[in-house]
């Protein structure tokens, strides 16, 4: 059996993984007949968000805990991940993922990953082991893969910052994908674009699904 590892930014677009994005994910990880553990960086946010106002809370959350909400309390700090355990690599998106794992969100061509975030995925790309970035998590493909191939959809303003941060970008509709077969790396735009829960769900399944034949 496959085993993926699943990195999360927290819990909520806004401020964290995107819920539908992360639970499609593992949804179409399992009826692949593959196996999951999800992993978190053990860090405080960046900020909390009240998603029904948007306005920001006075009180701030550690992103694994956060997490957890989603994996139903089976994750593990990003710490722990051997990239020997596992054959793929997938990273969900949501806000978190250019807040939390990187501050792209913030600093836009002035960007940097955390360390812990980047070790982690750069020994899936020394590996050559496949991976899967979806939503606004393309945006730290640039830090992993010199020159990769990948889509965040059409908006041109992402678009033109992944370019200059030294990928490749491809407009893409939101129910198809991106493939980089060189890195054996597919990306998908999920709710960059999606309209409904339908929309994402087209996208993420061929996105896992292609993961999982490049493994």
């Amino acid at each position: 059996m496959k085993n993926i590892a699943v990195i999360l930014a927290g819990c909520g677009v806004y401020d964290g993984s995107e819920i539908n994005e992360a639970v499609l994910t593992l949804l179409h990880i399992a009826k692949n007949g593959a196996a999951y553990q999800c992993f978190a960086p053990d860090i405080e946010q960046l900020h909390t968000i009240n998603h029904i106002t948007g306005e920001e809370m006075p009180s701030n959350r550690n992103v694994l805990t956060e997490a957890a909400r989603i994996a139903r309390g089976d994750i593990k700090s990003l710490s722990e991940l051997d990239v020997n355990e596992f054959d793929a690599l997938i990273v969900p998106g949501g806000f978190g993922a250019a807040k939390n794992l990187c501050d792209f969100a913030i600093n836009g061509t002035e960007a940097q990953i955390n360390g812990l975030v980047l070790s982690a995925c750069q020994s899936f790309a020394d590996a050559q082991k496949a991976a899967g970035y979806m939503c606004i998590a393309p945006a730290l493909i640039p830090f992993i893969y010199p020159k990769a191939a990948l889509t965040i959809g059409n908006d041109e303003a992402t678009a033109a910052a992944l370019t200059s941060l030294g990928a490749t970008h491809t407009a893409c509709a939101v129910d198809d994908i991106v493939i980089d077969e060189d890195n054996k790396l597919v990306t998908t735009p999920a709710y960059m674009l999606a309209q409904s829960i339908l929309d994402a769900d087209a996208g993420i399944e061929k996105l896992v699904k292609n993961v999982l034949a490049l493994t």
